[in-house]
């Protein structure tokens, strides 16, 4: 189903959410660890570029996909969730159409499988010199 934006009004709306995002993600004590490896205006610029694509604007994005990108990185449902309540905090923010919303959070559900792990050991280097992205979140008590 295609959304009825044209290329300029998807890409501004996406590119605020995503930068109103990684401003709550780079502030979060326990988020900020795990981003803290690339400068926040390239994954925003990364992720507005993925984001458009998959939602049926131009295909600018050239770099992994979710799969080949996370597999270093220890992503559980905690940090999921916590992950979730920014993106949706931010479409509150820009005011992202309900139409939108959904689309971009299927686009997100689609990939969670194989984002999330069950435990460090699922984790692998993308290549030989990559570090294991680790911060355990914080378990209820």
């Amino acid at each position: 189903m295609a959304l009825s934006y044209d290329e300029k009004t998807l890409y501004d709306i996406v590119f605020n959410t995503n930068q109103a995002f990684y401003e709550h993600v780079y502030k979060d004590e326990w988020l900020k660890n795990v981003f803290s490896v690339i400068d926040q205006k390239i994954i925003t610029s990364q992720q507005t570029d993925f984001i458009v694509g998959a939602l049926g604007g131009p295909k600018r994005y050239c770099g992994r996909t979710p799969k080949d990108a996370h597999p270093h990185i220890y992503v559980d449902e905690e940090m999921w969730t916590l992950r979730e309540k920014y993106l949706k905090m931010a479409f509150e923010e820009v005011k992202v159409p309900d139409d939108l919303r959904a689309r971009w959070l299927a686009i997100d559900e689609a990939f969670k499988a194989v984002i999330l792990k069950k435990d460090i050991s699922e984790c692998s280097k993308r290549y030989q010199m990559d570090n294991i992205i680790y911060f355990p979140g914080k378990k209820a008590a």
